[in-house]
């Protein structure tokens, strides 16, 4: 599978096309809207939560209710467009309107796309670049992860993500926590935290950073469970599942670090304490006794809970901007302010599942046979039955 994103934070939609579905899998617009619903939701969102209420329109690829096979186009349509239309309009400006409309940004901001873009592409106004590198374009990432999670939950796959660090506070998630009981307790969290007294202390932290003009970051992880053994190849290094969701993690806006099962805790332990030991029996067939290695062996599942975590930065938006320079005067000022949140952490642990769900969902379609969801669920179902005969 594979798809597309395309539109500008503040332009009139932002649209995705997906290619590579089965047909005859079911989906409705709600699969798609309860997932942009949890998005927009998190302590320390900022206005634009309140003014934009994210639905979906499937504009192509679905007919009552089921897919067709053909690419599915959906569109989430910027509700704040009308007060936007002369800044991002397609149009030519009018002679005298440059000034008044176009709102020419020349100050770049620290951290963020804006003077990279516009050295790469040649812009003098940075409009041009911020817009499509804001976190706005996430939207419609998490729509395509939301089919992506439909196709997954009809094959027995459920995924949950939850923050487990805000500013330097970590969660302490009781280990013998159902994955019910995990996403149940996450999903009521304004926080999406699992451990009562961290969250409190994390809103704290946040109310702090937005009173101090100041953004954090955090930690946030997804579990996935039910996938398949042997999903994903040893063969070749682009073919490696665990690189594909690597990839997927830091691909989304200000996530700059990623580890799968303990990850970066390996290098300070001995292979005793890091590798699952292999156990069979006549229920499960074969299993490993720990999950350390966060489901992967050599690229491939192992059948037991994928555990992926994703690092956040801070987002680089601060009302008490840093300082940077003018491209045009080249004057030392303080960095243009756009609208924004002191802390994302929560909704891009939504977009991280999503993301996950994307490349879970995908591998899926790559290995087994996909033009009709009925034989694709079939061929799943065999190859779990395989694994537990072998």
């Amino acid at each position: 599978m594979r798809y597309l994103t395309a539109g500008e934070s503040h332009g009139p939609q932002l649209t995705t096309i997906i290619e590579g579905l089965p047909a005859g899998m079911p989906l409705l617009a709600n699969d798609i809207n309860e997932e942009l619903a949890r998005r927009q939701k998190g302590y320390g969102r900022g206005r634009r939560m309140q003014i934009e209420k994210d639905t979906v329109e499937i504009a192509s690829g679905i007919r009552h209710g089921y897919t067709l096979g053909s690419p599915v186009a959906l569109v989430v349509k910027n509700n704040d467009w009308k007060h936007w239309t002369n800044i991002m309009g397609a149009d030519p400006l009018l002679e005298g309107e440059e000034d008044e409309i176009k709102r020419k940004i020349t100050r770049p901001r620290p951290g963020h796309a804006d003077l990279n873009g516009a050295i790469k592409y040649g812009h003098g106004d940075m409009r041009n670049v911020l817009e499509r590198s804001s976190a706005r374009e996430t939207t419609v990432r998490v729509a395509a992860g939301a089919v992506a999670k439909k196709l997954l939950s009809l094959v027995g796959i459920e995924l949950i993500s939850h923050v487990v660090e805000i500013a330097g506070i970590k969660a302490e998630v009781d280990p013998s926590l159902s994955y019910e009981a995990l996403k149940e307790t996450t999903e009521q969290s304004p926080v999406r935290c699992a451990d009562a007294d961290a969250a409190q202390k994390m809103m704290a932290a946040i109310d702090d950073a937005k009173k101090n003009g100041d953004s954090i970051g955090g930690v946030v992880e997804v579990i996935a469970t039910g996938m398949p053994t042997g999903v994903g190849s040893y063969v070749h290094y682009d073919r490696k599942l665990d690189s594909k969701l690597a990839a997927a993690i830091v691909g989304i806006n200000a996530f700059k670090g990623v580890e799968i099962g303990i990850g970066f805790e390996a290098a300070r332990k001995p292979g005793s304490e890091v590798h699952d030991e292999i156990a069979w029996s006549e229920e499960k067939g074969y299993y490993r006794k720990t999950n350390r290695l966060g489901g992967f062996e050599g690229g491939m599942t192992t059948g037991m809970p994928i555990v992926v975590r994703g690092v956040m930065k801070p987002i680089p938006t601060l009302y008490k901007p840093l300082m940077s320079v003018d491209i045009e005067s080249k004057e030392p000022f303080t960095a243009s302010i756009e609208r924004s949140d002191s802390c994302a952490v929560p909704a891009a642990a939504v977009v991280a599942e999503n993301a996950v769900a994307w490349e879970l969902a995908s591998a899926l379609v790559e290995q087994f046979y996909s033009d009709r969801f009925d034989t694709f669920a079939e061929e799943i179902n065999r190859q779990r039955e395989f694994a537990r005969e072998f």
